[in-house]
């Protein structure tokens, strides 16, 4: 018997905000997968929400034409999230301070600095096909 709790979960999707709802419903079931708690498994659900609404948004500029490639891999103790976007990329480093008193009214800008929050670990890939984001989320 084929155990496929560690097999991955795969979604890709067009450009459009009309796929977030899927995108919560492919984390919420990975959440149940590995077994987190309710407080992990919201976590996981807002920062994969949230990456992914960065891609469509940021990376991909709303263009239809792009996709959004979403990965779950499952280890023993850890889940990794693989996001990727087939935009031109940014400097992390020159995104403005979320909570620099200049900024704190401003309705846009917090996203890395939630994702990092509710994550264990982030990293961002660049290349040539877009963005990736690494989002790692321990048991």
């Amino acid at each position: 018997m084929v155990d496929r709790r560690s097999e991955p979960l795969d979604l890709t999707i067009p450009s459009s905000l009309e796929h977030i709802e899927a995108v919560e419903k492919l984390a919420e079931q990975a959440a149940d997968r590995m077994q987190f708690d309710e407080d992990q498994k919201d976590s996981l659900a807002i920062a994969v929400t949230e990456a992914v609404n960065n891609a469509i948004l940021h990376g991909n500029q709303q263009d239809k034409s792009k996709r959004v490639f979403i990965k779950f891999l499952f280890e023993k103790e850890r889940l990794v999230v693989r996001i990727r976007d087939e935009g031109p990329g940014f400097n992390p480093d020159k995104v403005s301070d979320p909570l620099a008193p200049e900024n704190l009214l401003k309705e846009s800008g917090r996203g890395i600095f939630i994702l990092s929050s509710l994550m264990d670990d982030v990293k961002y890939e660049f290349g040539k096909g877009g963005t990736e984001l690494v989002l790692v989320k321990n048991k």
